[in-house]
């Protein structure tokens, strides 16, 4: 599962006002939720089993197999997590000293469904797996690509101020651009 949840991307959630980062995957041997507001981040992994007994203490009056139930929690979750929620589901979040524990409450076969995710601190290892690496490769590519593209606006800049000195003119003087200034650039962006 923690392989899995790896290749899943973070989604911006919003549970009673609060925006979090989570991501999910679920499987036909279980789940795993990962939840963070940027200053805590929280984790489930819950099997089949687990999953079983937890439905039969939530919803007393519904009877549904562990791989219906497990499709139901990912058909519920990826609506959130794509920013388009079910009508018929809402969410709510209660943080705890250590946990959060987030509650849906949904229909499943036209009867209520509830379940709750109780999740606890993620270890520092998870953390930096799923949320530190990743940003800082991130930031790194996102470097190496402005880097590109500022060699690339400076070449442009060379090659028309070429043109211009060997007389060429523009056909259409709205296209005249100011040179490339990569140091006032570099300064807007650390701005920004």
């Amino acid at each position: 599962l923690e392989s899995s949840l790896l290749t899943q991307p973070w989604a911006s959630v919003c549970f009673d006002k609060s925006s979090f980062l989570a991501k999910a995957c679920f499987r036909d041997t279980g789940y795993m939720l990962l939840i963070s507001d940027l200053s805590s981040v929280w984790y489930e992994r819950v099997d089949t089993e687990a999953a079983a007994q937890r439905s039969k203490e939530l919803n007393k009056r519904l009877t549904v197999p562990v791989s219906s139930l497990m499709h139901n929690l990912s058909h519920l979750m990826c609506h959130l997590l794509s920013g388009q929620p079910d009508t018929t589901t809402s969410f709510s979040c209660l943080r705890a000293a250590g946990g959060l524990s987030l509650h849906v409450k949904s229909e499943l076969s036209g009867l209520p469904f509830y379940w709750d995710f109780h999740c606890c601190s993620a270890p520092v290892e998870m953390v930096s797996c799923h949320l530190v690496r990743p940003l800082i490769r991130m930031s790194l590519v996102l470097h190496y690509q402005m880097q590109g593209l500022t060699s690339l606006l400076l070449q442009k800049d060379a090659e028309i101020e070429d043109y211009r000195e060997s007389g060429a003119t523009l056909s259409r003087e709205r296209l005249r651009t100011e040179p490339f200034q990569e140091e006032m650039f570099q300064q807007n962006f650390m701005a920004e």
